[in-house]
């Protein structure tokens, strides 16, 4: 009980994500136009696996079992590169999708954008693990990123008032973004409240969104969507996925994250307190 009532808000948090990474995906595989692929599949279950994996670690937490939150903590150095690799190939394929449709993508920018930013924050995740709660919120922001998503994905599905029936509608598709990004904010700024020392990188992710927006303007203003899209509609999805797993297991294993003498510094600690 106390582990819950400490960490209350943070759980809430996970389990909201899980949750609503359920009704987010739901249409894509359950919708009555469902059409998942490999693709989908493949993202769906990496997602889910950092999710529950970022709960359990909370939970070790929570009863103060710091080595093996460590531990398990290791699995990072293999699913956090597999989670922004298949990041990275959905974002390829949905641009290349949009190319082949005419229609172009209309999440582009968002999706490269929320590509880097998870990357981000993991890695710097790694880089202040010295510093426990600065380390779990860069973590937790991870969550709140998919949060956004999965509320943005949720209301076109299962809320009538966002719901596009015809291109007369299609102006709704900016309201749920719009939003899923405003509830992405609020959760940024209560979780900044509760603890301005080291819950600012939460505030940071629920105002990352407008960086989404200025590029995609720049982009816009100099008619470069397109020929953007295009470009990283042309990547290859298989270098695409084992560049980015390669890129970012080099970037954490800089971070010292193996470091052995601080790993039995940090083992003598805990065992004298």
């Amino acid at each position: 009980m106390t582990n819950l009532k400490k960490y209350r808000f943070e759980y809430v948090l996970m389990i909201g994500a899980i949750g609503l990474g359920i009704t987010g995906f739901w249409n894509i595989f359950f919708g009555p136009e469902a059409k998942p692929t490999s693709h989908h599949f493949f993202h769906v279950i990496t997602v889910f696996v950092w999710l529950f994996l970022l709960l359990y670690q909370l939970s070790l937490i929570g009863k103060k079992q710091v080595w093996g939150h460590k531990q398990i903590g290791l699995s990072i150095l293999f699913f956090a590169p597999l989670l922004v690799a298949t990041t990275a190939i959905m974002t390829v394929h949905s641009a290349n999708k949009g190319v082949i449709s005419g229609r172009g993508d209309p999440l582009f920018v968002q999706n490269v954008m929320g590509t880097i930013e998870l990357a981000v924050l993991i890695l710097f995740a790694f880089v202040v693990r010295k510093r426990r709660a600065l380390h779990g919120a860069f973590l937790l922001s991870t969550a709140l990123a998919f949060v956004g998503v999965a509320i943005f994905f949720s209301l076109l599905t299962f809320v009538p008032q966002f719901k596009i029936e015809g291109p007369e509608t299609f102006y709704r598709f900016a309201y749920a973004a719009i939003t899923g990004l405003v509830i992405r904010l609020i959760i940024g700024i209560l979780f900044f409240l509760k603890d301005r020392r080291n819950n600012w990188p939460l505030l940071v992710t629920g105002l990352m969104p407008l960086s989404s927006f200025l590029v995609g303007a720049i982009l816009e203003s100099n008619d470069l969507m397109p020929r953007s899209t295009a470009f990283v509609g042309s990547f290859n999805e298989t270098i695409t996925f084992g560049a980015s797993f390669v890129i970012m297991l080099v970037l954490l294993l800089s971070t010292g994250l193996l470091n052995k003498k601080e790993t039995v510094v940090q083992r003598q600690g805990e065992l004298s307190v």
